[in-house]
């Protein structure tokens, strides 16, 4: 959905807005009151103890996550939520310029409470500035763009000085307040069901299942914060800067793959990382060389799943008119893990060994879960599943499904030569240039050979056609 014009934006798209307000609102969220060291080090300058607040703010982060669906049900009135909380996150983060007092924690409660109800809402946006099969894309930039601009902030905050830090989140704020004024405020199409007859209603098993992997598999980034981190204090310098590099690169290397290569390979590579990083922690001393080891495969671990649940809530928000419910929940099991995670490590008397053998045993837990997970996401999100089916048929067999379009469609040359350069992955920008003709003419075509199959998006297209005695005709 590309836009001509933003408020004084005139090449601005809605994906590019929505992009730009999270990554902004999003790295001061990371790096200020969700285990952030910016917060980390303004406490130990003042001497005080940020735990307690920290505790507190990753809390009620997750309970804005769950809430905010219930009160927030259209993208204007999402809109309005993100403003007001940037404005609020603004004002407690000034705050935190001024001596230690006893308005810090609820403010910044507060703060984190509408911070983590905005992540929410603005799955109204990543629903309807990205189609569906860009979901993974979408996700990957926003992680990776508020992550960077995190490290940014962490570094000023540890290099330089915390109120270095705490401008620069002043200024992230402000940036993301102004974009967020001209987010889109036009409702998406209306959520369908996915061709396996899954309506609102039939994501429900599917999502309860993804939360508890999700929350499962994050306690062990609690841990890590409670029990990797501190051990590598020491290393404040390169862990301001090196800390989420790992992850991002992680992410970057998901998002750009081919097609043709099954993602789900990855996801089997990041427990294995996962528990590889643990044991390094037990055997490893606490040197610069053992920190690049740890920090390097369990943050890329974490940053594999992190891109697969995300491009999977983003599938299940057509699925839904509950978008900000179906988003928000899915990421308060994020939260909710690395909460009782967090907790574990803080108050279990063990040393770092005991606390490493825990987190194992969740890999294995997650191991066990892996497959049973497969399966109920295979069937309610049965198009994502046939897209990798498609692009591992052999080349004849590939040519055999896409002659079909001509007489089960009803397709002109034209419709039928856009739509075999669809399935295969192209994108629209591809398809116009191979083809010689304009962007918008793709997208007429595109719309046309929908109408005809009576589908929404490329991923029903390639389902039906791979289904031909199911495919409905108009």
């Amino acid at each position: 959905m590309t836009l001509q014009s933003f408020g004084g934006y005139p090449s601005l798209s809605a994906r590019h807005l929505s992009l730009a307000v999270f990554s902004l609102y999003f790295s001061w969220l990371l790096a200020f009151p969700f285990e952030g060291q910016v917060l980390y080090a303004l406490a130990a300058s003042v001497g005080v103890d940020p735990r307690p607040m920290i505790s507190g703010a990753v809390a009620a982060q997750c309970a804005g996550l769950l809430l905010c669906g219930f009160f927030v049900k259209t993208t204007a009135a999402a809109r309005k939520f993100i403003v007001f909380s940037i404005v609020v996150a603004f004002a407690v983060t000034v705050l935190f310029f001024l001596p230690p007092s006893g308005l810090w924690p609820p403010c910044l409660v507060l703060s984190s409470f509408l911070a983590g109800g905005s992540v929410a809402a603005w799955g109204f946006f990543f629903r309807a500035s990205t189609p569906p099969d860009g979901r993974m894309r979408t996700a990957a930039d926003a992680l990776i763009g508020s992550n960077l601009l995190m490290t940014l902030l962490n570094v000023a905050a540890v290099n330089i000085s915390p109120y270095a830090g705490l401008t620069l989140c002043l200024l992230a704020l402000a940036g993301a307040w102004l974009c967020a004024l001209h987010l889109p405020t036009a409702e998406a199409a209306p959520a369908v069901g996915s061709p396996g007859g899954y309506g609102r209603a039939g994501i429900a098993g599917p999502l309860v299942f993804l939360c508890f992997f999700i929350a499962v598999i994050t306690f062990n980034s609690g841990l890590m914060y409670q029990v990797i981190n501190p051990a590598f204090t020491h290393l404040d310098w390169l862990a301001s800067w090196y800390w989420a590099i790992p992850y991002i690169a992680a992410i970057y290397v998901m998002r750009n793959l081919p097609r043709t290569v099954n993602r789900n390979i990855f996801l089997y590579a990041a427990v294995s990382m996962m528990g590889f990083s643990f044991l390094a922690f037990i055997v490893l001393d606490r040197s610069v060389a053992a920190y690049l080891l740890i920090d390097t495969i369990l943050l890329g671990a974490c940053g594999i799943f992190d891109l697969f649940w995300w491009s999977i809530l983003g599938e299940m928000l057509d699925l839904s008119a509950d978008t900000a419910k179906v988003f928000g929940f899915g990421l308060a099991a994020n939260v909710l893990g690395v909460l009782v995670g967090g907790m574990a490590g803080r108050t279990l008397n063990w040393d770092g060994t005991h606390h490493s053998l825990l987190a194992l045993s969740v890999v294995c837990v997650v191991l066990v879960m892996l497959p049973p997970l497969g399966r109920h996401l295979g069937k309610l999100l049965k198009t994502h599943v046939f897209l990798t089916v498609f692009a591992e048929l052999p080349p004849d067999k590939q040519r055999q499904t896409l002659r079909k379009q001509m007489t089960l469609g009803d397709l002109t040359e034209r419709e039928s030569e856009i739509a075999a350069l669809l399935v295969r992955g192209k994108t629209y920008k591809q398809v116009a240039s191979e083809l010689y003709v304009s962007e918008n003419t793709v997208k007429t075509h595109v719309k046309n050979i929908y109408a005809k199959y009576n589908v929404q998006n490329r991923n029903q297209l390639l389902h039906l056609m791979m289904n031909s005695e199911e495919l409905p005709m108009q």
